[in-house]
């Protein structure tokens, strides 16, 4: 019996799966929150973007008195040196939301609750 022999012809870039079309790219910033919805981690990832965006809006004066310890439902809980420095945060809360409105638009959790605790 005679083999034969095949060739395939040679790769000439990329091509597309088949069915899919290629559109206008998106950055990589604008993916990422989608796919994370997508897999159930949305609110894990607003809740690094808010605490990355938290020593920020605290400014300096208070952010050595005060650290979030994370964001649920919407809500950013965090934990103050003592009781006077949770008094001057509530009084702070307009100005600190604010700012996380300016750093994370729509994404900015609705409530800060406090709580004296170590940091």
């Amino acid at each position: 019996m005679e083999r034969r022999e095949t060739r395939r012809p040679a790769a000439t870039g990329a091509r597309s799966a088949p069915g899919r079309r290629r559109g206008p790219s998106e950055s990589l910033a604008a993916l990422l929150p989608k796919l994370l919805d997508e897999v159930g981690l949305g609110a894990t990832a607003q809740a690094v973007q808010v605490i990355r965006a938290w020593d920020e809006a605290l400014g300096p004066e208070f952010r050595l008195h005060c650290r979030p310890d994370g964001v649920r439902n919407g809500v950013i809980h965090a934990r103050v040196r003592d009781s006077a420095w949770m008094q001057r945060l509530q009084l702070e809360k307009p100005r600190i939301f604010a700012r996380l409105r300016g750093l994370l638009g729509d994404a900015t959790p609705s409530e800060l609750r406090l709580r004296i605790g170590p940091l």
